[in-house]
Parts: C-alpha cells; structure tokens; sequence
C-alpha cells in the first residue's frame, strides 16, 4: 500500500487527519498568495514564519499519523 493510499484512507476515515490535511492546503494558499507580493511588511513576514512553522507542524503530525496507521496495521517497512 502506497503512503498516498494510506493518506486517502486517513482522510476518509480520521477526523484529525482530515482537519490538518485541510488545514494544511488552506496555509499553502495563504502562503502561495503572499509569495506573489513584491514586498513584504516586517508584521507580514512575521505572519508568514508564523504560518510556515504551523504548517509544518500540521505536516509532521499527519506524517505521524500515516505511521501510527502503518503499524496498527503491520505495513511497516512497505
């Protein structure tokens, strides 16, 4: 089972996992929108590290719970 696969079943059947995977896309947009600005405020590139380290947050939890899925159900190593 691939790690996409994995994901797909999670967002279907893990609240948490379809919270962050949401969550996630929504702070890429966010970050996409303000990479298109020429300039940044001092407070926006406050805002966008702040941003940055919540998405990756989200990033490595969802990446935990792909884990915790794969040895529940004795995928490791696939």
């Amino acid at each position: 089972m691939t790690e996409k696969e994995i994901q797909e079943i999670l967002r279907q059947q893990n609240e948490e996992f379809r919270r962050l995977f949401q969550e996630h896309r929504e702070l890429d947009a966010l970050l996409m929108d303000m990479s298109k600005k020429p300039y940044l405020t001092p407070d926006e590139e406050l805002e966008k590290k702040r941003m940055q380290k919540e998405k990756l947050l989200k990033k490595d939890r969802m990446a935990e719970l792909v884990r915790e899925y794969k040895k529940t159900h004795n995928l490791v190593g696939q």
